[in-house]
């Protein structure tokens, strides 16, 4: 602590001479408190702590604020900040801040201290609340009784995974939901009609629309449990419920912050999430996967861990207390994601001191970091049998190709022959020229198309057809990182592209030599600025490849001087030029280039598959508590330990990493926890009626907001905890529910029905009483998610393409960066795929959808706004995928309507609203569609609240 300028000496005397010549102990309850009331509780006790300091609790007070703890230090007032507060000079610092405490008063507080600061016991006269004692940190409480689970199998439940297509017992769900109405004198509305139960089931489990032959099938049947188990088996469903979990751990695939640079291999951990969904593995599983699925063969799933922006080695300063800072922010970001998303606890309020209301220390906080402390942001290969089949895949085309260049090499004009060899291009260079011996091998750049030159991958070949370059030694003459691209190292690494490449730090200029550990006898160079042809830009135009033997002697083996000039004007440039061959020798390159053109593109596939961004794992970190979370102020070490609150759980410093995650992930999964389930079916009831039982589903603590149904949230925990945390299950519940199956009130036009039973004038008028139907009288519509509204214009206009998992498409001209996004317009079948495919720029909304508050993964969205704004209307009704989709579905309904314009208007709002037009609307449309086209219809019907509202 910093010394404070003090009182002058000669009051310091006073106070010494007062002090010495008192006998009798301080009393803390007739001296002490009276003082504290007065001057110290308006800022200091009961309703405000400042400075996380408590004053009016015998063991706040002793244990101190966030600043200066301890604030008493028993026998050593001079060591008391609490008395350096009261006596500095510095007006700036001096305590209470409204004046200065007399002389006595100070006199008082100084000598108690120096007697040992005797603060009795029970004279305390405000009682400090047990932040434990609250409803989320209890056992499950099951008809009045602690919820235990049974030892028989869990999945002995109709309905449990496997048996999805038995029926359920009497849904007790609506008996909770009544026992809360009645309390207000409510009761549920009537069912809704068949088609309305229809549309909302399907949109709310796979997010598309049901088709007209789907509802017809139901209206034939009316068999419940059928749509249900049906809708829950499609892989629609995955796709669906896996953005609502990507939302909450805010997935994105770029990095985030300054620089916002792509992760190309992201989309791994996105494929998982469906796939778990749509298996339906238990959530205790999903839950231990996403800690440590490196050790149960789902290499993917820990990309959970590294879902947050990062700031990467080329954002961080040079310094160490800035690497040190980054890293404890990197550290942070999985202890926040793993507290809000499966504790429903916001952990991160305690970095920088005890948590202001709920029971987390600052301790805890760390104790948790400690479990995560060897956990890096970062790719690692993957593991699964389809990428170790890839891999044996990649060398046998690796192999194949390196024979093909090799006798490709014979058409390639040798360099210094007198021949001009063909114009650099920047997807792949030949540079060959007579068998010399080479210890090194140097390229240097002398100008480039414009800015700094880049380089993906530089090969050089032996005469039997090794590239050598993959185990040489490398220099350049600079590097210009950007993030986690651009680096030197990956200029002979063996991947390809632009997130692979190394950039000069200079422009037009710059240098790369490779370094054998003996001489080799070599014959030609392969390089190129994006072997994935993506990028143009950063091309070396002028050139020189020198080598050098084992005496030192360079010499020139290649200049681009021989080479075509280049013509940035021509944007189809060959790989490989034929010019100057005989028409034999035209022909057999031309062969060798059928082969060779296929394998380079397999040669893409497969080198993209190989790696996921789930994290790497080291040595852990030794953790630290930190002075206000200041990683330049480290306190006592700490071990990993769950929070104190709930477990007591802690693990020796020396347990390994892997361990160290697996005790995490086995603590947060267990039925014991009192938190896990709760959050999660909490979760699933959002998605279902767009407010959760508790209002805050990543806040369960004691700032959240109480639940609606507390009992009824128990006993959908204990029930999926019985199922064997089976998710489908819990679908199933809830949509086969009545509560569900009510009509919504009236929030569109189509399926207002009154309420017979509201028009007698002593029911309460429930609107009044539950105006958001809390307590769920009726079910609450809601406007579509931004996916769900493209994904329906897509299917009903025919155009979807349901190819799952991979790479996402594009949304934009670019992959990652901060400004100067250009969104692609144009459909292809590539961005017609479902929009839980596209890649997703952080911070970059989605040029039309992205007005539907559409999360933008810069943060969290446990639960998504719903806003109404004018660019809605003008996106929904004027964008290029508005016209391009309704142009496609009228094309759709012409094809299969016929030239009947009422049979084309019965179609389309069959197609798009499920149900036939009313003799109303087809009387009005029919005009219309004959002036204008039936598009112009099919744009209304995407506008329509009919198509954007669950009904």
């Amino acid at each position: 602590m910093s010394r404070r300028k003090t009182l002058p000496m000669k009051f310091a005397a006073v106070l010494l001479t007062i002090t010495s010549a008192s006998a009798a102990p301080v009393d803390f309850v007739r001296e002490v408190r009276p003082i504290l009331e007065k001057h110290c509780y308006e800022c200091h006790g009961a309703k405000k702590q400042k400075s996380g300091l408590r004053l009016d609790i015998k063991s706040e007070a002793l244990k101190g604020g966030d600043t200066h703890a301890p604030d008493i230090v028993a026998g050593k007032s001079a060591d008391s900040a609490l008395i350096n507060l009261i006596t500095t000079t510095d007006e700036d610092e001096v305590m209470p801040p409204k004046g200065r405490l007399p002389a006595a008063n100070i006199e008082i507080l100084t000598r108690w201290i120096n007697e040992g600061a005797v603060w009795p016991d029970g004279v305390d006269l405000a009682k400090l609340e047990d932040r434990r004692d609250h409803w989320a940190f209890k056992p499950l409480m099951v008809s009045g009784s602690k919820f235990q689970v049974s030892n028989s199998s869990p999945n002995t439940f109709p309905g449990a995974p496997g048996t999805l297509n038995l029926k359920l017992e009497t849904n007790r769900l609506d008996s909770f939901i009544d026992a809360k109405l009645a309390e207000k004198g409510l009761h549920r509305s009537p069912p809704a009609d068949p088609v309305t139960w229809l549309r909302r089931v399907t949109f709310d489990l796979t997010g598309l629309p049901p088709t007209p032959e789907e509802v017809a099938a139901f209206l034939n049947d009316k068999d419940h449990e059928a749509v249900v188990g049906r809708l829950l088996n499609s892989p629609r469903y995955g796709e669906h419920w896996a953005q609502h979990w990507l939302d909450v751990v805010r997935f994105a695939d770029t990095h985030g912050f300054e620089v916002n640079t792509e992760r190309p291999n992201a989309w791994p951990y996105r494929d998982y999430v469906i796939r778990a969904f749509n298996n339906d593995t238990p959530y205790d599983r999903f839950i231990k996967e996403q800690i440590v699925g490196d050790a149960m063969g789902e290499d993917a799933a820990t990309g959970f861990l590294v879902t947050a922006s990062v700031l990467l080695p080329g954002q961080i300063g040079k310094d160490e207390p800035s690497k040190r800072l980054a890293r404890q922010d990197s550290i942070d970001e999985m202890v926040v994601n793993i507290g809000q998303t499966f504790l429903g606890l916001s952990i991160g309020c305690a970095r920088c001191h005890d948590h202001k209301f709920d029971p987390i220390s600052a301790k805890d906080y760390y104790a948790m970091q400690a479990f995560v402390a060897g956990v890096e942001y970062g790719e690692r290969d993957l593991r699964t049998p389809e990428a170790l089949a890839a891999r044996e895949r990649l060398k046998e085309v690796k192999a194949k190709l390196a024979e093909l260049d090799k006798q490709l090499s014979r058409f390639v004009p040798l360099a210094k022959s007198g021949v001009k060899r063909p114009m650099v291009v920047p997807r792949e260079n030949r540079d060959r020229f007579m068998p010399v011996k080479a210890k090194r091998v140097r390229f240097t750049i002398r100008d480039t198309n414009n800015l700094e030159p880049c380089i993906d991958e530089f090969e050089v070949f032996t005469t039997t057809g090794e590239n050598i370059a993959l185990n040489a030694s490398l220099t350049v003459s600079g590097e210009k990182v950007s993030a986690d691209r651009h680096e030197q190292r990956f200029v002979n690494d063996g991947h390809y592209g632009n997130s692979r490449s190394w950039m000069s730090n200079e422009v037009g200029k710059g240098w790369v030599m490779v370094e054998f550990a003996q001489e080799q006898e070599i014959d030609r160079v392969l390089w190129s600025r994006d072997r994935q042809g993506k990028f143009k830009d950063r091309l070396a135009t002028s050139y020189v490849i020198e080598v050098a033997d084992a005496s030192g002697t360079w010499k020139t083996v290649a200049d681009s001087d021989d080479r075509q000039r280049f013509d940035t004007r021509d944007r189809t440039q060959p790989a490989f030029s034929t010019q100057g061959l005989q028409k034999e020798e035209v022909g057999e390159a031309k062969r060798l280039l059928d082969q060779k053109r296929p394998l380079d593109e397999e040669l893409q596939r497969l080198d993209a598959s190989q790696k996921v961004f789930a994290g790497t794992f080291r040595t852990p970190d030794d953790i630290h508590v930190l002075n206000r979370g200041d990683p330049e102020q480290p306190k006592e070490s700490v071990a990993p330990a769950v929070l104190s609150a709930l477990g007591d759980l802690k693990l020796a410093t020396e347990t390994p990493e892997q361990q160290r995650r697996l005790a995490l992930a086995k603590w947060i999964a267990s039925p014991q926890n009192p938190l896990t389930a709760r959050v999660m079916v909490n979760r699933l009831w959002q998605g279902h009626f767009g407010t959760g039982l508790v209002e805050t589903p990543s806040d369960f603590g004691r700032m959240g907001i109480k639940p609606t149904h507390p009992e009824l949230l128990d006993w959908l925990a204990a029930e999926f905890i019985r199922s064997g945390w089976s998710v489908k299950h819990m679908h199933r519940l809830i949509v086969t529910s009545e509560t569900y199956r009510q009509r919504s009130g009236g929030v569109m036009e189509y399926g207002v029905h009154a309420n017979p039973t509201l028009q007698n004038s002593n029911t309460p008028n429930p609107n009044e009483i539950d105006s958001e139907s809390r307590l769920l009288w009726r079910f609450p519509s809601r406007r579509l998610d931004a996916e769900v509204i493209r994904d329906s214009m897509l299917a009903v206009s025919g155009l979807l393409d349901l190819k799952m998992h991979g790479r996402g498409f594009n949304l934009f001209d670019k992959r990652g960066g901060l400004t100067g996004f250009e969104p692609v317009e144009t459909l292809t079948p590539e961005n017609t795929r479902r929009m839980i495919y596209a890649h997703k720029v952080r911070r970059e909304p989605e040029a039309v959808f992205g007005a539907f508050d559409c999360p933008d993964a810069g943060q969290s969205t446990a639960v998504r706004r719903s806003s109404t704004t004018p660019i809605q209307a003008l996106n929904l009704f004027n964008s290029r995928f508005t016209l391009d989709t309704a142009s496609a579905f009228a094309t759709r309904v012409q094809k299969e309507a016929g030239a009947d314009i009422a049979a084309q208007i019965t179609r389309a709002y069959h197609l798009a609203l499920n149900r036939p037009p009313s003799s109303k609307e087809l009387r009005e449309a029919t005009p219309e569609v004959r002036e204008h086209g039936l598009a112009v219809l099919c744009r209304a019907l995407f506008n329509s609240n009919e198509f954007l509202f669950l009904p």
